[in-house]
């Protein structure tokens, strides 16, 4: 058995995959404040589900920008390595992985040889991140499974042009101090944030399919956004195990 395990600024993400490469589980769980202890948990938890011993995993690669806090690794891998091998895996014409987490996001391009090209990296601001939209849902005093599908019913998203988190803020109050519809606000929320990603692609050529993970991807409305500003976009089954994949296939590759 091997695993990856990607300490990211808001989960942490777990995959065990065989020897044929086949995703035996996953689990996702929140990093916490002890990175160590989270992670003990997480593989106490997937040896339990499988039925399998510690010692059956024969090699742990980690990942994430809390990969040094994983005890007992072969070896620690950047992030964009990871993603970009966990997504090739699943998407095999991945062209280009848009990953949004809690923090920040990152624009991956790929050649065909499955080697990095370039990437694009924003972890200095919160806008366009999981934390953005938890902000957001926060002013219109929402939980975050209604505010991921509420945008959706609008026909006149509202626009938001700020970049900034406490600008774009100041922009929701104010469109709903105007009487703007919930959903035609929600609705800009979410056009602003594929704004956002659109301008760091900028004039990356690629060709074949965007492949968008990171928990935001689980969001309805940022992803059905997504869907129409990129014509070749993917969601894999759970976005936010791409890292973590990419880090047990590593493991494999050591063997």
């Amino acid at each position: 058995m091997y695993m990856g395990i990607d300490v990211g600024s808001v989960s942490i993400n777990a995959v065990l995959i065989d020897r044929n490469k086949k995703i035996m589980d996953y689990v996702i769980d929140y990093s916490g404040y002890d990175h160590r202890e989270s992670v003990e948990r997480i593989i106490r938890t997937i040896c339990m589900k499988t039925g399998i011993h510690r010692k059956d995993i024969k090699r742990i690669v980690a990942t994430g920008y809390g990969r040094r806090n994983v005890p007992d690794t072969y070896k620690t891998v950047t992030e964009i390595t990871c993603h970009a091998i966990g997504v090739r895996a699943l998407y095999t014409n991945a062209a280009l992985v848009i990953d949004i987490g809690g923090q920040d996001s990152k624009i991956i391009k790929l050649s065909k040889d499955n080697i990095v090209e370039t990437f694009m990296m924003n972890d200095k601001c919160s806008a366009g991140t999981g934390r953005f939209l938890e902000v957001m849902a926060g002013v219109m005093k929402m939980d975050m499974q209604e505010f991921s599908s509420y945008g959706m019913k609008s026909r006149r998203p509202y626009r938001i042009s700020s970049t900034c988190t406490v600008f774009a803020e100041s922009e929701v109050i104010s469109g709903i101090a105007k009487g703007v519809a919930k959903e035609d606000i929600i609705a800009g929320i979410y056009e602003s944030i594929v704004s956002r990603i659109k301008a760091m692609v900028g004039s990356m050529d690629y060709v074949g399919d965007v492949v968008l993970t990171g928990g935001v991807a689980k969001n309805e409305g940022v992803a059905s956004s997504m869907k129409r500003k990129f014509t070749t976009i993917q969601v894999p089954f759970e976005p936010q195990i791409t890292g973590a994949l990419g880090g047990a296939l590593i493991a494999w590759e050591n063997g």
